[in-house]
């Protein structure tokens, strides 16, 4: 008898309308439910606001139309540079309902990554929270950057959000537009070099739903949403706010939850608790994180549970499990795309492994030198055909990245992976990571996901080091949980866990304490950064 998921994989087909868009999406959510919650906003502070499909609607035409006012037109570049913020989908709809190109940005970011992402995609207007307009001052005289609008606040030079939309109408009568137009140039987090230009275009949401609704979350258009409550826990400026919240939320009409305060794992466990969350979305050092605090203290309505962004460890899956009786569900996918491979809902959920391909993309693990499948259990490069239509369509305006990356019959991630007998893929790190040890090929995670395992060790990352006799050895950085220090005893402790927890080979011959690890703004851990110090201190 066929499994559900083997019967998705089957009877999948993309369904994606030339006419569709997102804005025409939430035109049809308003007509069909719009007195249903879209957000219910909180903040640091207490504030709490909601807005319903209507209201989106209303908004998102608001300011399409204040666009217009201020010259912005259909296929300009409008960043964004906000916090989580309650307008936040407003903004973002309504630069698309005028026919532009979203190019959002982190609050994370420095003045010169605002001034590179705006010289380099020639965005001409930016829409910036009152707190970070401190970031674009600077380098204005150095971009094309003429059009300025402030959200939460006033200040000389620039637009204001909520003057601008005083008494606009609530229709915008704005270009017709289709699921091949472009919708959003994504940057890359820069784990490896310079962030790149990711274009994306309407149709990137209908995969989403398609894909990540079903398939990770387990939304369709058509559940029952009535006591339901999304979470994911991202922030504006990244592909996972547009692979969560609006790929996932907006397009299939899921109520949600957006919370705009730094993270603590007992003001969020607070937080699912008194709003009803029923699905989170985190990321794997959060869940690390919750791991410790006494979860069973908790009392929560949460069903379902998904993490993205690294391969999410074996405690953290084990201690939901122990204290609410959901597995959380590992995804992997990248800004270029919707979920490549997923821990689909009903399947089986083995720890430390992303799932199995998601159906409809294909994915596939290639030897890293010919473009052939990798066998079983062994390292390869996680691929996609290139005509899939859940990938992105190039980097804006840079051929020459496009001419390596559709080159062939895939389109190649640089990620590695491992392929077990029962189809289920382990991520082993980006291509430059894997460590080469006296002939063996050693994935950075297992040995990452194996040492915080330990009770001593909060996270960990792990590198080639320089050896003269075998070429390299790993080389594990460790940050110690609470209560612990770093000693000669206590890395000795470690090495000897690790020889009994995996491999011989993959155990850390080297171990160095840091108080924390180098992460890129989105949470990632830059290994580059550890490896280029391991390299120069060995030369």
């Amino acid at each position: 008898m066929a499994t559900a998921y083997e019967e998705a994989r089957t009877e999948f087909e993309w369904d994606v309308p030339d006419d569709y868009t997102l804005p025409s999406t939430i035109e049809s959510h308003a007509d069909a439910f719009g007195d249903r919650l879209a957000v219910r906003f909180r903040d640091e502070d207490g504030a709490r606001v909601e807005r319903t499909y209507a209201d989106l609607r209303a908004n998102m035409n608001r300011f399409a139309n204040a666009l217009a006012e201020v010259g912005v037109g259909s296929g300009d570049r409008v960043m964004h540079l906000f916090p989580r913020h309650p307008d936040a989908f407003a903004v973002q709809l309504g630069v698309l309902k005028r026919g532009a190109v979203v190019v959002p940005c982190s609050p994370m970011l420095t003045a010169s990554d605002v001034e590179f992402r705006a010289t380099d995609c020639e965005a001409t207007a930016v829409v910036c929270h009152d707190s970070l307009t401190e970031m674009v001052d600077p380098v204005i005289d150095d971009t094309p950057l003429a059009t300025r609008i402030v959200l939460d606040g006033g200040k000389e030079g620039w637009e204001s959000y909520a003057d601008l939309l005083a008494g606009r109408s609530e229709r915008h009568d704005g270009p017709e537009l289709g699921a091949s137009d472009p919708m959003s140039i994504n940057y890359t987090s820069g784990t490896t070099g310079q962030p790149k230009p990711v274009l994306h275009r309407h149709r990137w949401m209908r995969c989403f739903e398609r894909v990540n609704g079903p398939y990770w979350w387990g939304y369709t258009r058509e559940t029952d949403f009535s006591g339901e409550l999304m979470w994911a826990t991202t922030g504006t400026g990244w592909a996972k706010w547009f692979w969560s919240p609006v790929g996932v939320g907006l397009t299939t009409g899921a109520p949600q939850f957006v919370y705009d305060g730094e993270f603590d794992p007992e003001t969020f466990l607070d937080l699912m608790a008194e709003e009803g969350v029923t699905r989170l979305c985190a990321v794997p050092t959060q869940y690390r994180m919750f791991t410790q605090i006494d979860l069973e203290s908790y009392d929560l309505s949460l069903t379902e549970a998904v993490s993205a962004g690294e391969p999410l460890n074996r405690e953290p899956i084990e201690a939901f499990e122990a204290a609410f009786g959901v597995t959380p569900r590992d995804g992997y996918g990248q800004t270029e795309t919707v979920a490549l491979v997923t821990n689909y809902p009903g399947i089986d959920v083995k720890p430390g492994s992303m799932g199995k391909p998601a159906p409809g993309m294909g994915t596939t693990v290639i030897d890293t030198d010919e473009e052939t499948e990798a066998a079983p259990g062994e390292i390869g490069e996680i691929a996609v055909p290139v005509d899939c239509p859940g990938i992105f369509d190039g980097y804006y305006e840079k051929p020459e990245y496009d001419a390596r990356t559709f080159g062939g019959d895939y389109y190649r991630t640089g990620d590695l992976a491992s392929v077990d007998e029962d189809g289920y893929f382990f991520f082993e790190g980006r291509a430059d990571d894997i460590i080469i040890s006296a002939g063996y090929r050693i994935g950075p995670f297992e040995v990452e996901d194996a040492l915080v395992g330990h009770a001593a060790v909060a996270e960990a990352a792990a590198v080639a080091s320089p050896h003269e006799e075998r070429g390299n050895v790993v080389k594990a950085y460790v940050v110690l949980a609470d209560g612990y220090e770093g000693s000669d005893d206590l890395a000795a402790e470690l090495q000897e866990y690790m020889k009994a927890e995996t491999a011989p080979y993959k155990y850390p011959r080297r171990i160095e304490f840091i108080p924390e690890l180098p992460k890129t703004s989105s949470g990632k851990i830059r290994r580059v950064e550890l490896r280029e110090a391991e390299q120069k201190r060995h030369v």
